[in-house]
């Protein structure tokens, strides 16, 4: 029997003579042509992030079954037909919505983007407990759909929510992995490749630690085209209105940008949705296309961070190298200053308070 089709539902019969008639190869072939394994992605959480990120993988021909899952079932499925009426001018792709997880059933990777959104006044702490009660609906759901897939978590906030998922999900940490400081780290290079007048995919340059505002940039190690560059930045430039050269001041000035460039996005626009949408995506590609990129995404740091006890359980963004077995390794041994170092180490400490309250 066919899979039915969209003018099934407008009472045409499914399961008329094909249009194109079977070629038989050799004797006793009966037709059907081997396939490849099919890629199936399922996004939980279809609002702005989640179209942003289902829509770049959809142009990036990544895919070959992309599922949207939402709560509201009428905006869910007005996504999809908006998707799938671009047909014609995109790669060939099975695009399923719902509100039920077991569509995901079979997925290689489950992105969630779902997330309860702060109520004023409201603290973190209980903006957190609310968001692990929707995990709680969530993540186990969708990691007994797909046992073997890779869980990549883009919900604020987005460590501590990666920690709970790998918990709930019972998963091996090196298949559970929140989007973290990829962003944030591109966000720095475009600054520093703007000033620069170079392509942002030649500056070489990480924030890490905490997604949010404690994140660490590694000034000491940014390069372009694989050349240092902060003793030329320190030594040949300077702030045209204030005359000031590369100091400490300004070096932070350049972090509180780079972190502050989200809430100026979210104040002219609303929210944010086209670069974590691309972040996410390059993710996806690097995992399911077993890349060996690096990407600072978060990622389990016990023992990882100098200075935190080594029994801490946390996950925060270091430059990780991402394949199709989901974290291949990560960048243990990176060479800090003793500010970037302290930096590090509090924004674990931040963290870590924060896995620690949730008694997970």
């Amino acid at each position: 029997m066919k899979k039915a089709s969209s003018l099934s539902e407008l009472g045409f019969d499914a399961d008329g003579p094909s249009f194109f008639r079977h070629l038989t190869l050799s004797d006793g072939d009966d037709g059907t042509l081997p396939r490849r394994r099919l890629i199936k992605i399922s996004v939980i959480g279809a609002g702005n992030v989640g179209m942003a990120i289902a829509q770049t993988i959809l142009t990036q021909d990544l895919a070959d079954e992309i599922v949207l899952i939402d709560a509201v079932a009428d905006k869910v499925r007005g996504e999809m037909l908006d998707l799938q009426h671009a047909a014609a001018f995109l790669p060939r792709v099975n695009i399923v919505s719902g509100t039920e997880l077991s569509l995901t059933r079979g997925s290689d990777l489950v992105i969630v983007t779902a997330g309860a959104r702060q109520i004023p006044g409201e603290t973190r702490l209980n903006l957190l407990q609310r968001n692990v009660s929707l995990f709680r609906k969530i993540v186990p759901a969708a990691a007994e759909a797909s046992p073997e897939s890779l869980l990549v978590i883009v919900s604020n906030p987005v460590d501590v929510l990666t920690y709970v998922a790998w918990k709930l999900s019972g998963f091996p940490a090196s298949r559970v992995i929140g989007s973290g400081t990829n962003l944030d780290s591109s966000r720095f290079r475009f600054l520093l490749a703007e000033h620069l007048e170079v392509s942002a995919q030649d500056v070489q340059a990480y924030m890490v630690g905490e997604h949010g505002d404690s994140s660490v940039a590694l000034w000491s190690s940014i390069s372009v085209g694989g050349m240092p560059v902060l003793a030329h930045l320190q030594k040949n430039h300077r702030s045209a209105a204030t005359a000031k050269k590369f100091d400490e001041a300004a070096l932070e000035g350049i972090r509180r940008a780079v972190v502050g460039s989200a809430y100026e996005v979210i104040k002219l626009k609303g929210y944010t949705s086209w670069a974590i949408g691309y972040s996410v995506a390059s993710i996806a590609w690097s995992l399911l296309r077993d890349q060996r990129r690096i990407h600072p995404v978060s990622v389990l740091a016990k023992g990882l961070v100098r200075g935190v006890p080594a029994d801490r359980e946390l996950f925060l963004s270091l430059p990780a190298r991402l394949g199709r077995a989901g974290v291949l390794g990560v960048a243990a041994e990176l060479v800090l200053t003793d500010e970037e170092e302290r930096r590090l180490r509090i924004s674990a400490e931040t963290l870590w308070g924060y896995c620690h309250a949730l008694a997970l």
